[in-house]
């Protein structure tokens, strides 16, 4: 690569596309396209208020043959004036969003750059990049879930792992709000009038966490508890908030299941209980179409991938849940994402930037 080329992901990393901040995002967003119109791709811009737009690249597609989703995401997790310094050195670039995941969006661009050089044309290759995936991708989600079936495979540009390896499962992950209302009442003159929401609050939260099941990989935490008024006062209102994480299909199906029916059981003397949330990604699980597709890649490259699983959630779970052959981690190796230290190996943008064009020399041929 030319030294220049690094400047484009540096002009990335200086827009502070935090998920908040749509301003920053769109503005990000727009740098893309002006850099994917540039290969003939067409944009349509699905415009959001409150958050930033996600935008779906698409090219022309031949009859027949197999399409291939490149997935992104524009936002970052650092509000402005809190990390906006740019640096590097003879190994790493350093950033917000080095590896998490402008250097993910950078190396699917710069490969598109490299067939649309070689072929004339970017064809059976779409791109999405949506807005708010650091934040859950409660809005994205239905989009993503929408366009998958045009698709016969699907990779996520998240950070690759230590050495270079793709992602074949995440776990999945539910998350709740559950607000308990009871009755305030004077706790020393007329405790029976009450009706206590923050025991209804202990009882539902112990019966939640006895829902873990570590040997099936299955964890469910009430992260958060408050409620009442004061000492005495019988407490009117309580809230848990929940997160629940699977690594399998039956256990995701069995959370879904058991928690709303833990909260209904309360909806009695006095007390009601109303939940919010629910699947906010599919686990997403090794399959068969996944394994052939690893060995389709494997031979592509010149290369055997090496895989890993991870405990985290991307979007990768979303297209993979609606039964499209998924693989995360073809962005570049960094580390330290999420914090001041993120950074991203000149090596591997190197390494991946090459493998990556071989791949959609593939699809595009």
């Amino acid at each position: 690569m030319k030294h220049d080329d690094y400047l484009i992901l540096k002009t990335m990393m200086k827009k502070n596309s935090w998920t908040k901040n749509k301003k920053g995002v769109d503005e990000y967003g727009q740098l893309m396209a002006s850099w994917l119109k540039e290969l003939d791709m067409d944009l349509q811009c699905f415009q959001r208020s409150e958050i930033g737009n996600h935008l779906l690249f698409t090219s022309s597609h031949k009859d027949q043959s197999p399409t291939l989703l490149l997935l992104g995401h524009l936002d970052t997790v650092f509000p402005p004036d809190t990390f906006e310094e740019v640096s590097e050195d003879e190994e790493w670039l350093y950033g917000p969003g080095a590896c998490d995941m402008k250097g993910g969006n950078f190396v699917a661009l710069m490969a598109l750059r490299n067939i649309y050089e070689t072929l004339g044309q970017v064809q059976n290759i779409d791109v999405l990049l949506v807005s708010d995936e650091e934040t859950g991708s409660d809005d994205s989600k239905s989009l993503l879930r929408t366009i998958a079936p045009n698709y016969s495979a699907c990779i996520d540009f998240e950070a690759a792992g230590k050495n270079h390896e793709v992602v074949t499962a995440r776990k999945g992950i539910a998350t709740y709000t559950i607000n308990i209302e009871g009755k305030a009442a004077h706790a020393g003159n007329h405790f029976c009038d009450g009706a206590d929401a923050n025991l209804v609050a202990a009882k539902l939260l112990i019966q939640l966490a006895e829902q873990t099941d570590l040997e099936n990989g299955t964890t469910i935490n009430v992260g958060k508890i408050n409620g009442g008024i004061g000492a005495n006062t019988i407490s009117p209102h309580a809230t848990l908030t929940v997160e629940a994480r699977f690594t399998s299909l039956n256990e995701q199906k069995r959370i879904i299941d058991v928690i709303p029916k833990l909260v209904n059981h309360y909806n009695k003397d006095g007390i009601t209980l109303f939940i919010d949330g629910g699947l906010q990604r599919d686990v997403m699980v090794p399959t068969s179409d996944q394994a052939a597709l690893i060995d389709k890649l494997s031979s592509i490259i010149g290369i055997p991938l090496k895989t890993e699983k991870r405990g985290g959630v991307s979007d990768a779970n979303i297209i993979a849940g609606m039964g499209v052959p998924t693989l995360d981690g073809f962005g570049p190796y960094g580390d330290g994402d999420h914090t001041k230290h993120e950074r991203v190996s000149k090596k591997s943008i190197k390494r991946r930037i090459l493998e990556v064009t071989k791949v959609l020399e593939y699809y595009a041929s």
